[in-house]
């Protein structure tokens, strides 16, 4: 009786052509636009269904054991690539953060771990003109942005007309090393360059429960929210434990990010903060010290300019977001704001923050052309490496 109740409820699982990949310091699921069911090869339901399914979301146990997701949201990503429609750019990229314990798939911001690994996955899927790419040396990989409408320029290694990944460049937060990939951020501010959303480069931020905080809230790279670690308790050398474990801190950083995301105008009552998990950013910044990070590497404070840690998707990165990255470089390069008076002030094109995983040296250059700051780009230098390539297999009837 059993196994003729199974049978009926059989529904057979179809495949899906797919690249696991990693990229940065978090790992993602990349599709094909056309190697996707038709009903998904558009955005809506369909297709957010699907990502859902692939990743194995929602999930009330936050485990994500039924799908490729990992349970956090480093690992809790889908990419879906296509040839660009614009002759400037070779690739499309389009990025879904999917949450883990909802049914909910945020397109609201870009992930700059994974921006490392798209040119790579789209030299290998042909997705990149040929005559672009030396037998030896480097492909430059222009890639759109779609979620945020931007570009991002990739310089990838090129070995016998083959992307290297192998290689002795190390990024704290991966454990073994890879080729290195230099990724620029180009005009990463939204809009029309409205770095700063109110106009500040500090602002006074109420928070209910918490009190006013000073807040640089910034738009670069991804919205972000920063605050001084002194004011809310912290040192700023605290590891992913010590505000992962305590759900009153974690409901204070939501907080915080609510009434931050209502100020730089992203939503219109804190109320509607839980449909947009992935933007803004909250992190808070300290001057540089010494601390042990969390694979028991020492971390000297004369090797770092300043201290941040950030929070994704709810939960304390385990090192450092890349468009976060990319927000801290804009904001160290502009003089006053929070980031910037941690590293110690004045003017600087690069700063080496701190994170839980060691630390990153990222680099802005920033102009203040008719009232308003500018940056032309933000230089970081990320690794990606496939993990798996195939199918990915999903219910039949799951979108």
């Amino acid at each position: 009786m059993m196994s003729e109740s199974v049978q009926n409820n059989s529904v057979p699982q179809i495949k899906i052509p797919a690249t696991y990949m990693r990229g940065g310091t978090s790992k993602g699921v990349f599709f094909k636009l056309s190697d996707l069911p038709e009903a998904a090869q558009q955005p809506g339901v369909a297709r957010d269904q699907l990502l859902l399914r692939v990743i194995g979301s929602p999930d009330p146990y936050e485990k994500q054991i039924d799908g490729m997701g990992g349970a956090t949201s480093s690992t809790s990503k889908t990419v879906i690539l296509s040839e660009s429609e614009s002759a400037e750019h070779d690739v499309d990229y389009l990025f879904g953060q999917v949450s883990i314990d909802k049914p909910y798939v945020d397109w609201s911001g870009n992930c700059g771990n994974l921006s490392a690994a798209v040119g790579p996955c789209a030299i290998s899927n042909g997705l990149v003109d040929p005559a672009r790419i030396p037998e030896n040396g480097v492909a430059e990989v222009r890639i759109w942005q779609v979620n945020i409408q931007k570009t991002i320029v990739s310089r990838v290694p090129i070995v016998n007309g083959e992307v290297q990944e192998t290689g002795d460049f190390e990024l704290d937060g991966v454990t073994f090393p890879a080729a290195e990939i230099p990724v620029a951020f180009m005009d990463p501010a939204d809009g029309e360059g409205a770095i700063f959303p109110t106009g500040n480069l500090i602002d006074q931020l109420d928070v209910p429960g918490v009190g006013i905080l000073k807040a640089t809230l910034i738009n670069a790279g991804i919205p972000t929210v920063f605050i001084n670690a002194a004011d809310i308790g912290y040192t700023g050398a605290e590891l992913q434990d010590a505000i992962n474990g305590d759900s009153r801190a974690l409901e204070m950083f939501e907080t915080i990010r609510a009434h931050g995301a209502v100020r730089m105008g992203l939503i219109s009552d804190v109320s509607e903060a839980g449909k947009r998990q992935h933007t803004p950013k909250v992190a808070f910044v300290a001057p540089p010290a010494d601390y042990v990070s969390s694979s028991g590497k020492n971390v000297l404070a004369t090797n770092i300019d300043l201290l941040v840690r950030a929070l994704s998707m709810g939960k304390l990165h385990h090192a450092m977001m890349g468009t976060a990255a990319v927000a801290i470089a804009a904001a160290a390069a502009i003089e006053g704001t929070l980031v910037n008076l941690a590293a110690g002030g004045g003017k600087r094109n690069e700063v080496t923050f701190g994170h839980p995983s060691g630390s990153l040296r990222v680099g802005a250059e920033a102009s203040l052309v008719e009232g308003r700051w500018h940056i032309e780009q933000a230089l970081m230098s990320r690794s990606a490496r496939v993990l798996m390539e195939g199918f990915v297999r999903i219910p039949g009837d799951s979108f």
